[in-house]
């Protein structure tokens, strides 16, 4: 296995996981559309480190990016990627107005 540092976070990647499917794994934000190297949607900014490709990306990358959907690290890499943030559930209560009767009122009327 090999350790990836995030932005917020430490993982370990598993046997025969690209760095996106890591990052997918462990809720990290990261764009991808086809997976294969060709549009260059994860494109990331590798901090520290190096990666090898599993196919050569037909997307253009920076000297200091990589296309996480098709590499794998040589080792232990940094790279910039944050994890999903979710937002704060509101409980049942703060929710919604609970109606603890029927009584819809009365309008007037018999």
């Amino acid at each position: 296995m090999t350790s990836v540092i995030t932005t917020d976070s430490r993982f370990e990647l598993l046997e025969g996981e690209t760095l996106l499917e890591g990052l997918e794994r462990t809720s990290h934000e990261v764009e991808y559309q086809c997976r294969a190297g060709y549009c260059g949607s994860c494109r990331t900014h590798l901090v520290n480190g190096s990666v090898r490709y599993l196919s050569e990306p037909l997307a253009y990358i920076a000297k200091d990016e990589i296309l996480p959907c098709c590499c794998v690290p040589d080792g232990p890499v940094q790279i910039e990627a944050c994890l999903m943030h979710e937002p704060e559930q509101p409980l049942l209560g703060e929710e919604f107005n609970i109606q603890t009767s029927l009584d819809f009122g009365t309008d007037g009327r018999k």
